[in-house]
């Protein structure tokens, strides 16, 4: 029997100019793509005013109730903001053979979690998602690809660590002491083409991220990041110049899931594109990630959710399916 071949599809840029209707390899099956607005504003939290009370008690509100929060005075100038969306949408629009000298394929399949990206057909019942991505690695920094990557006063990752401990009554740097120094960040640009059916086909699959912590830099026209909360599907606003910043599924073990990393999708616009770029935090894959000592008896049920060892999470992927995810969970 001959050895099975990755097969490797055309990008969604090349099928949406040579057909009117997306084939079937990306037809979600009884997609319900409705999705409600938020009962309550999500908080918007001030970074540079994480010790005060109110804006601890707005950050831990966020993360009890959705897994994320919105978050201003992050100290990246609207200005540099513009210029990343706009070096994204240039790429993007680039011709495939500009862009395909980038990608991360050989023979069909991944070499690097760098590159250029788009979604590939590993199994003949598997549904494609409508999106092209350009990923590049920014932690650490000797093993960035960058000449100049820019720089904050302070890495987000250890400043949103350190307020989830305080939260929690551990000690400010239990969180950021886990991570060893071969932890990773990844880059993802990510660019969703008009869709002729968006009732049919998603941007990107039900999921919840595989790793740390994941900052989000939305597109500010056109929205499409949507949240699912009790079984119902929300739409996450988008605010110019503010950050997404949500769990993942590490911390969520770290902090024996009294905040969640929560499930989102993104839904496709049948007129206009949409760009977006996602920074994930990524621990080192042979780390053993368990609860912090005494976050036990936060939980309602007591339960601890054990040990584990972040590559059975990630796969080499910075993100799982829902159903990946929920079998790790009591």
């Amino acid at each position: 029997m001959a050895a099975s071949v990755t097969v490797v599809p055309k990008t969604v840029q090349e099928v949406a100019a040579a057909v009117e209707e997306p084939p079937s390899r990306y037809l979600q099956p009884e997609l319900d793509r409705h999705a409600g607005e938020m009962p309550e504003p999500i908080p918007l939290v001030d970074l540079s005013r994480l010790t005060d009370a109110d804006e601890a008690d707005k950050l831990h509100t966020a993360l009890n109730t959705w897994g994320f929060f919105l978050a201003t005075n992050h100290g990246i100038e609207d200005s540099l903001m513009d210029a990343m969306m706009s070096a994204s949408r240039e790429f993007f629009r680039q011709p495939v053979e500009e862009k395909q000298k980038c990608i991360n394929m050989v023979e069909g399949r991944p070499f690097d979690v760098e590159g250029y990206v788009h979604d590939q057909l590993g199994t003949q019942d598997q549904i494609l998602d409508w999106n092209q991505q350009l990923r590049l690695r920014v932690e650490p920094q000797e093993e960035s690809n960058f000449a100049i990557w820019p720089s904050c006063p302070e890495s987000f990752r250890d400043l949103v660590l350190r307020s989830i401990a305080n939260l929690l009554e551990l000690d400010d740097d239990y969180f950021v002491d886990q991570i060893s120094e071969n932890a990773s960040g990844i880059a993802r640009f990510n660019y969703y083409h008009p869709c002729s059916r968006p009732d049919l086909v998603l941007g990107f699959k039900s999921h919840s991220d595989g790793g740390l912590l994941t900052i989000l830099f939305v597109d500010q026209d056109v929205g499409g990041l949507q949240v699912q909360k009790d079984g119902k599907w929300y739409n996450v606003p988008a605010k110019p110049y503010t950050l997404v910043i949500n769990l993942a599924d590490c911390l969520e073990i770290m902090n024996n899931g009294i905040f969640r990393s929560p499930i989102h999708r993104v839904v496709t616009n049948a007129e206009k594109e949409r760009f977006s770029l996602a920074i994930f935090y990524v621990v080192d894959g042979e780390t053993t990630l368990e609860p912090a000592p005494g976050l036990v008896w936060m939980r309602s049920d007591h339960q601890d959710i054990g040990k584990l060892r972040p590559r059975i999470l990630l796969m080499g992927s910075l993100n799982i399916s829902v159903k990946g995810r929920d079998s790790l969970r009591h």
